[in-house]
């Protein structure tokens, strides 16, 4: 089993910067595979972030976030980063971090552990 535990998220204005983590803990910790982190805002679907291959250290953003958004990951502390720059309003939304013993996905439900998750409030 492995346990996630998000932090870092919070309120901030338009353009501002916030970074959430994600401590990874557990007897299949170190065989993670990636990471992802997708999204919920209120009356809407959850959405594909941003993932990273553990290993490798290679990343893969949604189109709304590409550049503005970082993922890294520190293996020593099996933990994943993502900082979020610039941000705006429509990134308001409950953040989930995910872990999967295999390639990233695309589609939460085929992620194999999920963490509590971490609200994200951007005010115009």
């Amino acid at each position: 089993q492995v346990q996630l535990v998000e932090s870092g998220g919070g309120s901030v204005q338009a353009g501002g910067s916030l970074r959430v983590s994600c401590a990874a803990s557990g007897s299949a910790s170190r065989s993670t595979y990636a990471m992802a982190w997708f999204r919920q805002a209120p009356g809407k679907e959850r959405e594909f972030v941003a993932a990273i291959r553990w290993a490798a250290g290679s990343t893969v953003y949604a189109d709304s976030v590409k550049d503005r958004f970082t993922l890294s990951r520190e293996s020593a502390e099996n933990s994943g980063y993502l900082q979020m720059n610039s941000l705006k309003p429509e990134d308001t939304a409950i953040y989930y971090c995910n872990a999967r013993i295999q390639t990233y996905s695309y589609t939460s439900t085929l992620y194999d552990y999920w963490g509590q998750g971490t609200q994200v409030t951007v005010s115009s």
